[in-house]
């Protein structure tokens, strides 16, 4: 691995980690930097992306915690019916070809481009006292959106948001959190699975693990603690999906 890669690998992984912590979708930045420039294989560059997910949820769900933003007691039914979703996705990660759904996942951001803008004061204020959804709805949301991270995660961040802001009415320093906790739960489990099957590149994923944990550290105590974090969590995630989109029919990389 040439000298210059490592500052782009740290570089790279920290602005996944803040961006994950505050939206989603930054693992479009940390496959990027695996196949492309460290040269690993779609599957090899999948689990080892696997690494720094795992390492910044760990950081994030600590932070949040200590700042009193995560309520176990009514998050557990969600984090083991998106983890029993993803042990599904795992399976696919395993026997399907990632690059068949790439076009899926990119019209899926168009989608998403118009939710996030569509009346943004949903997303920075959404309505209080509001009656909840009924528990199937939210445990069949989670499920579903355990098989999507369980099987590609890119992208992951930014429908969880959706669902758990505009459903079940969530703001979004809380669903963020959220959010944190349910991708950590489950992807510990996907590592070991992918590292068994020989697809884990340690180096290169510890490497943008440094990175990661670094920018979720800070991102989620901004998260946790500055008054804006709603509005800026709302900005950043319409940066994010703007990028998928111009990634994914203008320069497909991945």
């Amino acid at each position: 691995m040439e000298w210059w890669v490592y500052p782009i690998a740290i570089i790279g992984g920290f602005l996944a980690g803040f961006i994950n912590t505050l939206a989603g979708n930054g693992s479009a930045i940390t496959l990027t930097i695996l196949m492309e420039f460290m040269g690993l294989p779609p599957n090899v560059a999948n689990g080892s992306n696997r690494v720094g997910i795992f390492s910044q949820s760990i950081v994030s769900t600590w932070v949040f915690n200590k700042k009193g933003k995560i309520n176990w007691k009514e998050s557990y039914p969600f984090i083991l019916s998106i983890f029993t979703g993803a042990m599904l996705g795992l399976y696919l990660a395993l026997t399907v070809k990632n690059e068949d759904f790439r076009m899926v996942y990119g019209f899926m951001m168009i989608i998403m481009l118009f939710v996030v803008l569509v009346n943004p004061k949903k997303w920075i204020h959404p309505p209080e006292n509001k009656t909840p959804p009924p528990t199937w709805l939210f445990i069949l949301g989670f499920f579903l959106l355990g098989v999507y991270g369980g099987f590609i995660q890119m992208g992951m961040g930014v429908l969880f948001l959706a669902f758990v802001v505009l459903i079940g009415k969530f703001n979004l320093v809380k669903a963020n959190a959220l959010k944190i906790v349910s991708v950590g739960c489950y992807t510990a489990i996907v590592l070991l699975i992918f590292a068994w099957n020989g697809l884990v590149d340690w180096k290169a994923g510890g490497l943008i693990a440094v990175g990661q944990v670094t920018g979720a550290y800070f991102c989620s105590n901004f998260a946790a603690t500055h008054p804006k974090a709603n509005v800026v969590a709302h900005r950043v995630l319409v940066a994010v999906v703007l990028f998928a989109i111009i990634k994914v029919f203008i320069f497909p990389l991945f």
